[in-house]
């Protein structure tokens, strides 16, 4: 096998833009998952595989200066998978003599209470994936601590963009109906303040982190563009799109009666919190520290809505405009 500087575990739509971040500076790059790229990329390994397997993992990391963690397992199965995948990136790191850099979110602070979030918050998660990724959080730390494998850690906010899909609330469920001149659907109070952050961004920055000594260690907020209200991102692509906005609520009887049949419902109606208050997460010290910055939000909107219109819109879109109930974002 060939061996590259950076390897990318996970070809998600972060993983990917990691992937094209690296692309971008001319780095040579492998992504790892379980079932390999569904479409080529240039210049990049593709290698399928599970990870968890030591040998395999070892074998996929062999010789990179930086791996990155993009994994994210089904959210139903986080719990009983997650934390297995993130040991068996520590494991990949620590046998190549790697640097970890890893993608994580900001379910381990429990709720917001009124202040925005900052990294000194403390982890007062209240649900059970929160607690979970308290829990790997710490693990991290220890690995470092323990002089395991260099790590650095970047946390985003709920996110959006090119391939996010059905796990981006301002993703199929608002872009295709707004393409389409139909109704959008969302979930909690649209009039919150809520941060979403960008995932090219998302790419760009943790490559970012990987790139700096200062940051090993650390956690970092990355970057997002300007939190504004969920109404207010939804009108703005209404208006990229060309279309008259039209936004209905899906009330929270409802998300919960759908849970008692669907698991990924259920799920979702764990984290429904989020959206009820206002949601602010704070990157500046990332920005101040190390000149992270993230793309303005009519522009993140403009190439996610220019990315959507290249793609077919859903059969389920095209008749209705009724939007399936979609997993969060990682």
């Amino acid at each position: 096998m060939v061996v590259v500087d950076h390897v990318v575990l996970g070809a998600g739509a972060v993983g990917l833009a990691v992937v094209e971040a690296l692309v971008r500076r001319g780095e040579s790059v492998r992504v790892v998952n379980r079932s390999g790229l569904r479409e080529p990329m240039a210049g990049v390994q593709s290698l399928s595989g599970d990870v968890t397997d030591p040998a395999f993992a070892a074998s996929a990391a062999h010789g990179a200066r930086v791996v990155y963690q993009a994994l994210n397992p089904p959210y139903h199965r986080w719990a009983q998978e997650f934390p297995g995948l993130q040991a068996a990136a520590i494991a990949a790191a620590h046998s190549a003599g790697a640097r970890l850099v890893v993608m994580d979110n900001v379910y381990m602070y429990g709720r917001a209470g009124g202040r925005p979030f900052t990294e000194d918050r403390a982890y007062d998660a209240h649900t059970r994936k929160g607690r979970v990724r308290a829990a790997m959080a710490r693990d991290l730390m220890a690995a470092h601590d323990a002089g395991r494998v260099q790590v650095t850690v970047g946390r985003a906010s709920d996110f959006f963009g090119p391939r996010a899909g059905e796990q981006s609330l301002i993703g199929d469920w608002v872009i295709p109906p707004a393409l389409a001149d139909k109704t959008a659907s969302v979930m909690g109070d649209p009039d919150m303040p809520h941060t979403y952050t960008f995932i090219p961004d998302i790419g760009e920055n943790l490559v970012r982190l990987g790139e700096r000594d200062d940051a090993l260690g650390r956690v970092w907020h990355l970057p997002s563009p300007e939190t504004r209200t969920t109404r207010d991102v939804v009108s703005l692509v209404y208006q990229t799109a060309g279309t008259a906005p039209r936004l209905k609520v899906t009330p929270a009887w409802q998300m919960r009666a759908l849970g008692l049949v669907n698991r990924t419902v259920r799920e979702i109606n764990e984290m429904r919190y989020e959206f009820d208050e206002p949601f602010i997460v704070d990157a500046s010290r990332a920005e101040t520290e190390l000149g992270l910055h993230a793309t303005s939000l009519a522009d993140a909107v403009e190439q996610t809505v220019r990315w959507y219109r290249a793609q077919p819109i859903p059969s389920s879109v095209a008749k209705s405009g009724t939007q399936r109930v979609a997993p969060r974002s990682v």
